[in-house]
Order: C-alpha cells, then structure tokens, then sequence
C-alpha cells in the first residue's frame, strides 16, 4: 500500500442523507489533485483517533479539483464515523493518503451496480464514469427509506434517468430489491459490482451463485470484517488457533474473525482499519495455512507465513501464531 500522503482542506460538508454528510477536500495551494479511479478510496487520519479509516471516493474520477468521500455516523462503531462528523469542519485541514484501488472497475459490455446504504459511495463513482463514457450500465440502490437515500437528489435526476432504481425496504429486507429474480438473467459480457452491509451481499452472492454467473465477473467492495465473510462463496467452518508464547488454544467459530477472539481472551494486537487493507494486525503463522480474504496482499502475495487477523481464516483445522 501507499504510504505517501497529502494535506487536504476541507471546502464543503454537505448533509446527503439522514446521518451522512459528504467532505468535499481540496489541496490548500489550488493544484490538480493526484489522478484516482472509480473504486478508490483515501485512507483519512481522523480527528482524536490515532489510526486511519477508509472511505471511498464518490466524485466522478474525471475530477481532479477535488476529492469526494461521505461518511456514516455510526453510534456503534469505532469511533471514527463520530469523529468525522463531530470535529471536522469546513476549513480544517485533513492528512490523507492518495487514493488507494482495490475495487478497479474492470472493462465489461455492460455493467450491474448494487449498493446498499453507505455502500454507494464507490459506485457513484463508477456510475458518473459510466454515465460520462456512454456504457451500459444500470445501478440498483438499497435504503431503508428515502431519507436515507444519500445523493437521492442527484441519483433522480434526468442524467441518470432509466439507470437508477431506488428501493426502500422499511427495514424489511424480504420488501426490498429481489436479487434472485434481478441476477436471473446476465447479458454476455456483463459484469456485477456490488458494495453494502453483509446481509445485501451475502444475498448478491448467493443469487450470482445460483444463477451461474462467471464468478470473475462478480465483484464485492466489504467494509467491515462481516461483509468480507459474507461476499466469500464457500461457508466460513470453526477452526483453532494457537499461541506460540503460552501454547494457550483458541477456537475461532464461523462468524467470528480471529481478531476478535484474541480480543475476548485479552491478547492485544494492533489494527486499524479491521476490513483487510491496511496491514496493520499483519500476524506471523509459525505452522498451518492461512486462508486470505484480505485486499492488502494483492499486489504481493502473502505465502502461508502470514495473515491479516481481522479478516483471514483457516485452511487447515488449526493455526499457530507467533503472538
């Protein structure tokens, strides 16, 4: 991962939602910002945290006078949400890293973008790309209701007219988007995009799953360790891991990251982002095959000596850490 950074100003926060607001951060000087593309997202040092959180650029990529992201409060998370929307202002000035892809928007004849929630914000991107480049695309967007529709007023507007479809779901996910009968057919050369909580994407996959999509042609964007378990196609199984230190023996069950559990046993590793892609909580494994589902590896493979504990399982019955 990069680990260079910019200093950004912040020249509008914008309410898009119940509970979201957009930050529009431009550099301090005027100049043209570092290129990004649709699915990136910036690494931000949030206010009274010491660590960065992610958040994913909503802008189209053609801009390069600014940078867009929107962020969820969330009551129940940690902390950095409430940071962002408590003591951020217009003005300050935030340390983010250049725009990071692990989520490229790949070349396809057509293309299916599903979001829910806060999940929009890396397919608003792509939908401005591909709105401006004339492709063929549709995008389906899951809320609970229209209030919080983040960008509903640009989302319904003509530009996109015939490409978006809204669904509210009241809170009941069996009244909202059928995505069995949505995946039912794919036109040759179609690809799927789909980015939101974990019960949305477990629900994608399943449906791409039944209706035989190419599974190269199926593309998931998690932001929490639950939406990296729910976009993996085969089911998650209980396995064990042990300490090197103390011999101690954990078992680590279906549902539950390995992460969490040392945490429930008092041992202290540190992480950041918990979602796979800043290596922080990277954890020497002395014997056993871990299996990866983080995006920090890509680009240079992890082998079998070591995995991310926040969002990595198991591929043999047990694991020895070097913890």
């Amino acid at each position: 991962m990069t680990t260079k950074t910019l200093r950004l100003r912040v020249a509008r926060i914008t309410p898009v939602a119940e509970g979201i607001r957009s930050y529009e951060l431009v550099s301090r000087d005027g100049r043209a910002l570092p290129d990004f593309e649709a699915g990136a997202h910036l690494d931000v040092q949030v206010p009274t945290l010491n660590g960065m959180r992610q958040y994913s650029l909503c802008n189209d990529p053609g801009e390069t006078h600014r940078y867009v992201i929107a962020v969820q409060r969330d009551a129940n998370g940690r902390g950095g949400s409430r940071a962002m929307h408590d003591h951020v202002h217009v003005g300050d000035t935030l340390t983010v890293s250049e725009p990071i892809n692990d989520f490229p928007l790949l070349y396809a004849r057509s293309y299916v973008l599903i979001a829910g929630g806060i999940g929009i914000t890396p397919l608003l991107a792509m939908a401005r790309l591909l709105e401006r480049t004339g492709a063929e695309w549709v995008l389906h967007y899951c809320t609970r209701d229209a209030g919080r529709t983040a960008f509903r007023e640009l989302l319904s507007s003509p530009s996109f007219a015939g490409r978006v479809h809204l669904h509210h779901d009241g809170g009941d996910p069996a009244k909202g988007l059928d995505v069995r009968t949505l995946l039912s057919t794919r036109g040759p050369g179609t690809r799927l995009y789909c980015c939101g909580p974990a019960g949305l994407m477990r629900a994608v996959r399943e449906a791409a799953l039944l209706n035989r999509w190419p599974w190269e042609k199926v593309h998931f964007e998690a932001f929490t360790a639950a939406g990296t378990a729910a976009t993996h196609a085969t089911p998650e199984e209980d396995f064990e891991v042990a300490l090197r230190s103390t011999g101690q023996v954990l078992r680590v069950p279906a549902g539950k990251s390995v992460l969490n559990v040392l945490r429930t046993h008092g041992v202290k590793v540190e992480s950041d982002c918990e979602a796979g892609s800043c290596g922080t909580c990277v954890t020497r494994v002395c014997e056993g095959t871990p299996e990866h589902r983080d995006t920090f590896f890509q680009a240079e493979p992890a082998g079998d000596a070591r995995m991310l504990v926040c969002v990595s399982r198991a591929r043999s019955k047990r694991l020895v850490l070097d913890l």
